[in-house]
């Protein structure tokens, strides 16, 4: 007879209402692989990540003690009914690994850690302790008395100038490389500071940087060109200094410390779009003279083992490293090197082998960091807890689809709840449960199509089930080119003098295992062409307050259509300014913060959630007001702005392009906040194809997209190959390199086994050729179709 405890083998989810989710009720069974499917904006990731996996986590707060949760974000509860039978939730998502440049694969993962540990004990000459070997510790130097607790006394002696080492290069504390500045891109030295010489963002002299600067005694009418050396190495180089200006206590620092610390202390790609403008036109950086790029002390680089010191070790693909550990036989730290030895065999097992481990973290892509974060759970002794994915397949081959699938299911075999959210039609076959959610996107989306097994789900009409053996066919015709864009002597990263012609007029397929060198040669050849725009995977940066209409800048001349037609100030009809709603800041809700309980977040009473002042829902356009337009979805607002009184052109190109990425269901006001990550990525496409870019380069533009929105896009890529323009697509999914007309591939492994070009073709000449993986993935996906 079963154990009570038995029983309780399913997570129950009873009238889940987060988002779009329509009263959804599913019971998951536990220590199964569950995959989540359904078209993008369907209601996965509410249900997931937003039901589910929020409820988990709250929970677990909860068991904190009131002091601690504090100091914790609070979570509100999800809008559910009822969750029944959660266990502990671990997300892994696709969040970036930080943009701190400081951060490295090897810190994030603790590889770094333990290979400190291994120097400090067995590194010739011996340098010191483990912190001797670390770039983020300076080495100190104290004198004064150091106070000892033990056993229930005091002891205080006098220390004299202790060295506390660490491996911290001085000169580029620890960064690997110094920067430079172009002073004409600092100041313009004709003209004084009160006429505007800085040219460094935020710095205008009319607020209080003017009266700082005239309070530290700087000259404010004459040209900088005129000031004397020592005015001029103060205006930049001025150490920080404590001021009085208008009876108020300030700090007065030097602009280029100012820059030093406010922005080259952070990744450059993490600055706001005009910021980092103005550090790429005004700041070189070139590799440390001292450390040459390691980050470290002369000391620690010293020491060795084997002949390498840490900074080789570091710098080795990390699948070398793993062969240069299996011969090391040193029996003192013989279980170092074995926890060692097996983070850097989790790094090939899940398709990492390639990277180094002091490849900086912020440039690993979305999936590359989501699967570096799996590195520590694979060899977790954790069981009997809810792991949670966003896509894990995302930027993999489908060579690499099959290693992922054997990850999932050795984390289900441990005993583990895995729930996946997830297009890869390789992945949801070897679910153990499906969920499928729709019927469409946003409004029309968040209801329960299909629960159950593969075969239920493919005979069940849905539209995933009828799209999951969607093969596209290859092209009868593909199209000639109408010219070339040279690629010669490519090495960046891992490229071998790389050589290749870009056709121009046509579809162009980048292809390769991940980390064949696909990124190297787009990001760092073809991008740096004249005319040439790239579409990345870059997060789309925005507040709770930013929404489709204001990130696209269709709001623009939308306000301006509403001001001109009630004759008030266009300012009137931003949520962000004058017209917001008093009680609530144009935000639409009340935030209540209910000390150590969770946040509560509630419609805004004044302003029923429309974000704006009863009288400025007073004027009109087209007869609707502003709030009521934002409510409009871009397929309904592309009609509203196209004709009669309520026609603006400027705004109907906008939502037009929304329509054509397949956006057509999100409404002009949804917060970016609650968009997926697939929305993101076609909202930043859609602004993009207003450019007048003559080559548009997408990076994996089928990220997050379901089987059935990808006929849509590759119909799109055909229009806008069809207007003139040339397309590159780096790409794994297997529909696009069909309906491609020329293939480039990559490889034939990943990092120093790729860098090579090892084909050039129609995707035709791919198939008949049958060399590489590529290819064989290839050929088997349109064979499937015969």
């Amino acid at each position: 007879m079963a154990h009570t405890a038995d029983r309780h083998d399913v997570i129950r989810v009873q009238g889940a209402r987060e988002n779009n989710l329509r009263d959804v009720s599913v019971d998951l069974p536990k220590r199964r692989l569950t995959v989540f499917t359904g078209v993008s904006g369907s209601g996965k990731s509410s249900l997931v990540f937003g039901t589910v996996a929020a409820e988990s986590q709250r929970l677990v707060n909860e068991t904190y003690s009131a002091f601690l949760q504090g100091f914790m974000p609070s979570l509100s509860r999800p809008d559910v009914d009822h969750l029944d039978g959660l266990t502990t939730a671990i997300i892994v998502d696709q969040e970036r690994l930080g943009a701190n440049p400081r951060s490295t694969v090897g810190t994030a993962t603790d590889a770094s850690t333990m290979l400190r540990i291994l120097f400090s004990r067995i590194g010739q000459p011996y340098v010191g302790p483990p912190t001797a070997f670390s770039f983020n510790v300076p080495t100190r130097t104290a004198s004064g008395v150091m106070t000892t607790e033990r056993g229930g006394r005091t002891e205080r002696r006098v220390a004299r100038k202790e060295v506390y080492l660490g491996g911290m290069c001085p000169r580029c504390e620890g960064m690997g490389a110094v920067s430079d500045f172009d002073l004409t891109a600092i100041y313009d030295a004709d003209k004084s500071l009160s006429d505007g010489a800085l040219l460094v963002p935020g710095y205008s002299m009319d607020g209080w940087y003017g009266r700082i600067f005239s309070g530290a005694g700087l000259p404010m009418d004459v040209p900088v060109g005129q000031l004397t050396d020592a005015q001029r190495e103060k205006l930049l180089r001025g150490e920080p200094e404590k001021i009085r200006v208008d009876g108020v206590n300030l700090t007065y620092e030097g602009v280029l410390t100012k820059v030093q610390k406010s922005m080259l202390s952070k990744d450059v790609e993490a600055l706001q779009p005009h910021v980092r403008r103005f550090v790429e036109r005004a700041v070189t950086f070139t590799t440390c003279p001292d450390c040459g790029g390691t980050r470290l002390t002369v000391g620690a680089l010293s020491s060795r083992i084997r002949g390498k010191n840490i900074a080789d070790l570091s710098a080795m693909q990390v699948s070398d490293l793993a062969a240069w550990l299996r011969d090391l036989d040193e029996p003192s730290v013989a279980p170092l090197v074995a926890g060692l030895q097996h983070v850097l065999d989790a790094f090939t097992e899940i398709g990492l082998g390639y990277l180094s481990l002091d490849r900086p973290a912020g440039t690993l892509s979305g999936g590359e960091a989501q699967r570096t974060k799996m590195i520590r759970h694979l060899g977790s002794s954790l069981t009997d807890v809810t792991y949670v994915f966003d896509e894990p397949t995302v930027g993999l081959h489908p060579h690499d689809v099959e290693r992922m699938n054997r990850l999932l299911l050795q984390l289900r075999d441990k005993g583990n709840t895995v729930l996946v959210v997830e297009h890869e039609p390789e992945t949801i076959r070897v679910a153990d449960h499906v969920v499928d959610l729709g019927p469409g996107a946003g409004s029309e989306g968040g209801t329960l199509c299909y629960e159950g097994d593969v075969a239920g789900l493919l005979a069940s009409g849905t539209v995933t089930g009828r799209h999951l053996d969607d093969r596209v066919p290859l092209k009868d015709e593909v199209r000639a080119p109408t010219g070339r864009l040279e690629v010669r002597g490519a090495s960046s990263h891992n490229l071998r003098d790389v050589d290749v012609d870009v056709p121009l007029g046509v579809l162009c397929a980048v292809t390769g295992v991940a980390g064949s060198g696909k990124s190297s040669l787009v990001h760092g050849s073809i991008a740096a062409h004249e005319g040439v725009v790239v579409v990345d995977q870059s997060p789309v940066k925005g507040s709770r307050r930013s929404n489709p209409a204001t990130w696209t800048g269709l709001l623009e001349p939308v306000r301006k259509a509403f001001a001109k037609a009630n004759g008030v100030k266009p300012a009137l009809f931003s949520s962000n300014s004058e017209g917001a709603c008093t009680t609530c800041g144009g935000v639409g809700v009340v935030i209540t913060e209910l000390g150590v309980m969770a946040t509560v977040e509630s419609p805004c009473e004044e302003c029923e959630g429309r974000r704006f002042q009863p009288s400025v829902l007073v004027h009109t356009l087209g007869g609707r007001n502003i709030a009521e337009v934002l409510e409009l979805s871009a397929a309904e607002a592309a009609s509203f702005f196209a004709e009669g009184e309520s026609r603006v052109p400027a705004a109907q190109k906008v939502v037009a392009r929304l329509v054509d990425v397949g956006l057509g269901y999100l409404t002009l006001g949804q917060p970016l906040s609650s968009l997926s990550g697939g929305e993101r990525q076609r909202l930043r496409l859609a602004a993009q194809l207003s450019e007048s870019a003559e080559v548009l380069v997408l990076d994996e533009p089928t990220t997050g997209l379901h089987l059935a929105d990808v006929e849509n896009l590759l119909a799109l890529l055909d229009r806008i190959v069809d207007e003139g323009r040339s397309v590159v697509v780096v790409e794994h999914h297997q529909a696009v390199m069909a309906h491609a007309d020329w293939v480039i591939d990559l490889g034939p492994g990943a990092g120093h086994d790729g860098g090579r070009i090892v084909f050039e073709g129609t995707p035709a000449q791919l198939v008949s050729s049958g060399s590489g993986l590529t290819a064989q993935h290839l050929a088997a996906y349109l064979g499937t179709s015969g």
